[in-house]
C-alpha cells in the first residue's frame, strides 16, 4: 500500500514538472511548431532546448511536446528563439499610419514586434483616432500609445512659459482622462523640449494623479540629462511619490562631457527609491550618441517660446553681443565647439548632412551661431551629438531594471543620416554587446527587450488588455492576449535569430543598414520576416489598455 501511495505522490510530481516546463502528456494541436531550438523565453533566465507550438496567433505549448496533426514545422536548429521585442520608446506616431513607412521593416529585421509611441511629450493627443486607424490600415508590428504631456499642454494653453489657470489644468486633466479611456499606457513627458517643460513639477504631478487612477505610468525624458541629472533624477522620483505612480526613465544617459561620472549616482538614488517600494525603471539606447533637433540641442528652452515665426525673429535680431547668441554659442562650446554635432537631416542643404556643425561652419566661412539661425530659418535640422562615455553606456545596461529601446521611428532608406539606433538598436545590444563582448549574458540581453519592457508598461498583463471596440452588433471582440515572453497562452509575438551571425550593421555613416543574422519574425502568428527577408505582412494590431485593470 506505501509503494501504492509512492507511485501516486511521484506521478503527481511528475506532472506538476511538465506543467512548470512545458511538457505535454496530451498531443498539442498546432499550425506551426519551432523546432529544435534554444528557448528563451523573456525571463532572464539561461536558455534549454525545446520547441515551441502557435495555433491561431497564440502560443500554445513551449518545450518538450507531441503534435496532433500534420502542422507547419519550422527546424530551428542552432537558433534561438525568443519572445519578439519591445521597443518602449519609439516615435514612430506619423511614420507608423503613412503607407511607405506602416510596415516598419527597419525595426521588423532587428526582431522588434511591438513600439510604444507617443515619447517625450509629443504625438498624437487623440489615441482613439491612432487606434482606429492601425485598426484600419494594419502596421508591420503591434502599437501602444502614451499620452503626449507636451500636446496635451500645446493643446490648451499653447507654447507659453507659464503656470495654467485652474481652468486650463482642468482641460488638460480631461484630455488625459480620455486619452486613459481610450486605451493609453500612462503618460509621457519632454521636459526639454517646448512646452512640455514650461510645466513645473506640481503640474506634472497633478496629471499624473490622473493616470495614476487608471494604472498607468509615467515616462519622462528628464528635465536635463546633463550636468543637471542629479536634480532631474529626483525631480522623477517626486512625481512617483507624490502621484503614487510608477516612473520611467527615458533613454537614460549622462550627457555630455561634464557630466561624465554622474550616472552612478543617479543609479544609486534610483537603486535607493527602489528599495522603499517605488516603482522605478528606465531604458537605454546602446549608443553613445543621441539624437534630436539642432534646436533642442543649442537653443536654450526659455528662448523657444511661442509661435516658430516668433523664434525666427529673435535669432534674425540676435547679434554677437545679445543674450541669445551668447547662449547659443555656449552650448556650441560646451559639445566641442560644434564638433560633437553632426547634422542628420536638413532637406535645405543637402551637402550638409553626415558633416559636423564645426565643419559646415568652417567650410560656410560663419559663425556656428551662424549656421544654426539659417538651419531654423530653413525649417530645422536634425541632429546626433555624440556626448556619452562608453564605459557608462556599458554599466548602464547592466541594471536589471533598465530596458532596451531605440528613440528612433520607421524608416526607409533615403539620403538623411539618421542616428542608426532605428535600424540597429536590439542586433547591437544582444550581437555586439552580449554574444560579442560579453559585457551582459545573451539572457539579460533579451530579457531587457521582452519580459522586463513588457512587465513595465503591463503587456505582459492580460488584465491590461483591452480589445478594440467592435464596429458591429455580433459581439464584443476577444480581449487581444499578453505580450513579453515564451508562455502558452501569450501571443505569438516571437522572433529567431542566429546567435552567431545576429548584429547590428547600421552605422552612424551608413545609418540605412538592416541587421544580419535573422532569420524569422511572427507577428501576432504571422510570419513577417521569413528566412531573413520581410514578407510585407501587416498583421500588428493597437494595443489598448485596459482603465482601471
Amino acid at each position: 500500500m506505501r509503494r501504492f501511495t509512492w507511485i501516486i505522490v511521484w506521478s503527481l510530481v511528475a506532472l506538476e514538472f511538465g506543467a512548470c516546463h512545458g511538457l505535454s502528456a496530451e498531443p498539442v494541436s498546432a499550425t506551426l511548431v519551432l523546432k529544435n531550438a534554444s528557448l528563451l523565453d523573456g525571463s532572464g533566465t539561461p536558455a534549454v532546448p525545446g520547441s515551441v507550438a502557435i495555433s491561431k496567433g497564440e502560443i500554445v505549448a513551449v518545450g518538450e511536446f507531441e503534435v496532433s496533426g500534420t502542422p507547419w514545422v519550422i527546424d530551428c536548429k542552432g537558433l534561438v528563439v525568443c519572445p519578439g521585442f519591445i521597443d518602449l520608446h519609439n516615435h514612430s506616431d506619423r511614420p507608423i499610419i503613412e503607407a511607405q513607412t506602416r510596415g516598419a521593416v527597419n525595426y521588423l529585421t532587428q526582431g522588434c514586434t511591438t513600439i510604444v509611441n507617443g515619447n517625450c511629450g509629443s504625438g498624437p493627443v487623440d489615441a482613439d483616432k491612432l487606434y482606429r486607424e492601425i485598426d484600419a490600415q494594419g502596421a508591420g508590428v503591434n502599437v501602444a500609445h502614451l499620452i503626449p504631456q507636451g500636446a496635451v499642454r500645446d493643446a490648451v494653453i499653447g507654447n507659453v512659459n507659464r503656470l495654467p489657470t485652474d481652468d486650463e489644468l482642468s482641460q488638460m486633466k480631461k484630455l488625459c482622462e480620455k486619452a486613459m479611456l481610450d486605451g493609453c499606457w500612462g503618460m509621457s513627458t519632454g521636459l526639454i523640449y517646448v512646452p512640455s517643460g514650461y510645466a513645473q513639477t506640481d503640474e506634472l504631478v497633478a496629471l499624473s494623479k490622473v493616470v495614476t487612477a487608471h494604472g498607468g505610468i509615467y515616462v519622462s525624458h528628464m528635465r536635463d540629462e546633463g550636468s543637471g541629472l542629479m536634480n532631474s533624477v529626483k525631480e522623477l522620483l517626486e512625481i512617483g511619490r507624490q502621484a503614487n505612480i510608477p516612473v520611467h526613465a527615458s533613454h537614460f544617459k549622462a550627457n555630455g562631457r561634464d557630466a561624465w561620472g554622474l550616472s552612478a549616482d543617479a543609479v544609486r538614488f534610483m537603486d535607493e527609491a527602489r528599495k522603499t517600494g517605488l516603482k522605478v525603471t528606465a531604458d537605454q539606447y546602446p549608443y553613445n550618441a543621441s539624437s534630436t533637433s539642432l534646436e533642442a540641442t543649442v537653443i536654450p528652452k526659455d528662448m523657444r517660446e511661442g509661435s516658430r515665426s516668433d523664434l525666427i525673429k529673435r535669432l534674425e535680431a540676435a547679434t554677437p553681443d545679445s543674450t541669445l547668441w551668447k547662449a547659443i554659442s555656449h552650448e556650441i562650446e560646451y559639445k566641442d565647439h560644434g564638433k560633437e554635432i553632426r547634422i542628420a537631416r536638413f532637406d535645405a542643404r543637402p551637402d550638409w548632412i553626415g558633416r559636423s556643425l564645426a565643419d559646415v561652419a568652417e567650410k560656410e566661412q560663419k559663425d556656428p551661431v551662424e549656421i544654426v539661425v539659417i538651419a531654423t530659418k530653413a525649417g530645422g535640422a536634425s541632429v546626433v551629438n555624440f556626448g556619452m562615455n562608453e564605459q557608462e553606456v556599458r554599466d548602464i545596461m547592466a541594471l536589471d531594471w533598465v530596458a532596451t529601446a531605440s528613440d528612433g521611428r520607421a524608416e526607409v532608406p533615403n539620403a538623411d543620416r539618421p542616428h542608426p539606433r532605428s535600424y540597429g538598436t536590439f542586433s547591437r545590444k544582444i550581437g555586439f554587446y552580449s554574444l560579442q563582448e560579453k559585457i551582459i549574458p545573451l539572457e539579460h540581453a533579451v530579457r531587457s527587450a521582452t519580459g522586463l519592457p513588457a512587465d513595465i508598461l503591463g503587456l505582459s498583463n492580460p488584465k491590461r488588455l483591452r480589445a478594440k471596440p467592435s464596429s458591429t452588433e455580433q459581439g464584443k471582440a476577444a480581449d487581444p492576449l499578453p505580450r513579453g515572453y515564451l508562455k502558452p497562452g501569450f501571443a505569438a509575438d516571437v522572433t529567431v535569430f542566429d546567435p552567431q551571425k545576429f548584429i547590428d550593421q547600421a552605422t552612424f555613416d551608413e545609418p540605412h543598414r538592416y541587421s544580419a543574422g535573422l532569420r524569422y519574425v511572427l507577428v501576432n502568428g504571422i510570419p513577417a520576416v521569413y528566412e531573413g527577408t520581410p514578407t510585407g505582412a501587416l498583421s500588428g494590431v493597437a494595443l489598448r489598455s485596459r482603465s482601471n485593470p
